[in-house]
């Protein structure tokens, strides 16, 4: 029983499976910029590949550009603040899915 409510559907908004291409920096080294892509992205959070796992509570900061299938109107520019709550270091030889939610954002002029 403990195992299954371990299990239990935690999202509440919906997720859109988007391969976008997203900068992020991390309080670790915030002056580099690590290139990722998205697995998938919904109001709340994100989930991205990287060639090498960011650690679990890291304060990080990313952009990506949401296209229009997403926004109804025109690309959008969107700059994020979260916090890593996931790492699946459990694959091999592959980019590492690493999740976070999104505690802030902003839309970015296009200038």
């Amino acid at each position: 029983m403990v195992v299954e409510a371990q299990q239990a559907e935690k999202r509440a908004t919906r997720r859109f499976a988007l391969r976008l291409p997203v900068s992020v920096t991390h309080a670790g080294n915030p002056a580099a910029a690590l290139a990722a892509q998205t697995r998938d992205v919904s109001a709340r959070g994100i989930c991205f590949y990287l060639e090498t796992p960011l650690a679990i509570n890291s304060e990080i900061d990313f952009t990506l550009t949401l296209p229009p299938e997403i926004t109804l109107t025109e690309s959008i520019r969107v700059r994020c603040r979260g916090k890593i709550v996931r790492v699946d270091n459990a694959i091999a030889d592959a980019k590492v899915p690493v999740a976070a939610v999104i505690d802030e954002y902003e839309f970015l002029s296009e200038s």
